[in-house]
């Protein structure tokens, strides 16, 4: 992929569209590719004044974003101590939209250790609850329809999600009351496996110098499975982030709707166990979902570096991690023991870096080459690792849009990576379970 222009002469060479062209020869003649509308003596200012207007007329959605509690660790938060996506932050990136996580850790896996799960995300939507209802320009929508009428009207729809099936305590019918609460959005993993699907990144299991099994369901285990259709029935988007590669393969043949992955980036330019491998990536597209690439370093990184993987080795030896476990790594939270991981996560953090919005373009442009722009979002995992230089927060976002417009992205392939693209998922999940409803 090639790098963002930053400079008059480059943004010249970038519009004679061979830069482009060179950047996306892998894409198939019959997939959209970005596409050179201005014309090639466009001044910087004026490619600024243009990407400004396209943000303003986009619908700018965040597929994932952690909800915020008084417990939340401030190495999550922004410099002022506060949510990277609250209100203010919001309004000033022109946010209409992002996905509110009911997420849970790890944890026992025993009837307390889920009931405490449990706890933590009610008290979490609780606290989503209280976040709109405190502030005028957040509502709670629960369709797609809802999404657009609140951001014509200039408010920020909040989606809620839900991630890691600990919550659910070991009960399929416990997905009704999380959708009857408004929640839209399933992901049935976070670090570690549980009762319903094996995760991307098994525990290491402090104290015991093991981790976990790589795989104890093969993928999604009969829970897992009810799960899947049940989410389907309801008209909730399935989200395969986390998720092991079994288990993501298997949840999207399952799933009767396209599925997202709110938050994972490519395992082709970034070989973390959390990212997506090409087979993953092409499944999705071909069932109509959508990736949506993170704006977190952890998983953007370029692991080729030789001298970084010696660094990365180091650091996890003083972890006290294997230095090759599971290579691709995880880097950041396998280890269960929540201190320990704290001081594994600060460590890791200086020596990756914060990435790049050039390199999450990047990610972007692989998707985009690969299986068309019709399957590429954005979904930040602010409040839990997200933010990158340039885009930390919420009110940077018009950073990315500029980046696009920079690598040749037309106004309307932006809007359809800022949020056109989610919407067209979450219409569709909604009009299949509507329409098996009302079959014979």
């Amino acid at each position: 992929m090639f790098k963002s222009p930053t400079t008059f002469s480059d943004i010249s060479k970038l519009f004679t569209g061979i830069a482009l062209a060179g950047a996306l020869s892998a894409c198939a003649a019959t997939q959209s590719s970005p596409s050179i509308v201005q014309p090639v003596l466009e001044t910087e200012a004026e490619l600024m004044d243009r990407a400004r207007g396209i943000h303003q007329q986009s619908l700018v959605l965040d597929a994932h974003a952690d909800i915020v509690l008084p417990s939340t660790s401030k190495t999550y938060l922004a410099k002022d101590g506060l949510s990277k996506v609250d209100p203010a932050k919001l309004k000033a990136g022109n946010v209409g939209a992002v996905v509110m996580s009911v997420a849970v850790p790890p944890g026992p896996r025993t009837p307390a250790g889920d009931a405490q799960a449990r706890m933590e995300a009610e008290q979490k939507l609780a606290a989503v609850s209280k976040l709109a209802a405190e502030n005028t320009a957040l509502e709670i929508a629960t369709s797609a329809a809802q999404v657009t009428v609140l951001r014509s009207s200039g408010k920020t729809a909040l989606i809620l999600g839900f991630q890691n099936a600990r919550s659910l305590e070991g009960n399929v019918t416990h997905l009704d009351v999380f959708y009857k609460a408004g929640v839209r959005v399933f992901g049935l993993n976070h670090m570690g496996h549980n009762d319903f699907s094996d995760s991307s990144r098994p525990l290491f299991l402090s104290g015991t110098g093991k981790y976990e099994v790589t795989e104890e369901h093969g993928g999604l285990s009969s829970l897992g499975r009810a799960a899947i259709r049940r989410i389907n029935e309801l008209g909730g988007i399935v989200d395969v982030s986390q998720m092991s590669k079994a288990a993501t393969l298997q949840a999207i043949n399952l799933s009767k709707a396209p599925v997202i992955a709110s938050h994972s980036n490519v395992r082709n330019l970034s070989n973390v166990s959390r990212n997506l491998s090409d087979d993953e990536i092409d499944l999705i597209a071909k069932t109509d979902g959508v990736i949506h690439l993170a704006a977190f370093g952890a998983y953007l990184v370029d692991l080729s570096d030789p001298d970084l993987l010696a660094t990365i080795r180091k650091v996890r030896r003083e972890a006290g991690l294997p230095e090759a476990y599971s290579y691709p790594y995880e880097l950041y939270w396998e280890i269960s023991d929540l201190s320990k991981r704290q001081s594994f996560l600060i460590a890791m953090r200086d020596v990756i870096g914060p990435g790049s919005v050039d390199r999450l373009t990047d990610h972007i442009d692989y998707i985009v080459g690969r299986v068309g722009i019709d399957h590429v979002g954005i979904g930040s995992d602010f409040n839990h690792g997200g933010g990158v230089a340039a885009f930390v927060d919420a009110s940077e976002a018009l950073n990315l849009t500029v980046a696009l417009v920079k690598r040749g992205y037309s106004a309307n392939q932006i809007k359809k990576i800022w949020g056109g693209n989610f919407l067209r998922v979450f219409q569709e999940v909604q009009r299949i379970s509507i329409s098996n409803r009302k079959a014979p």
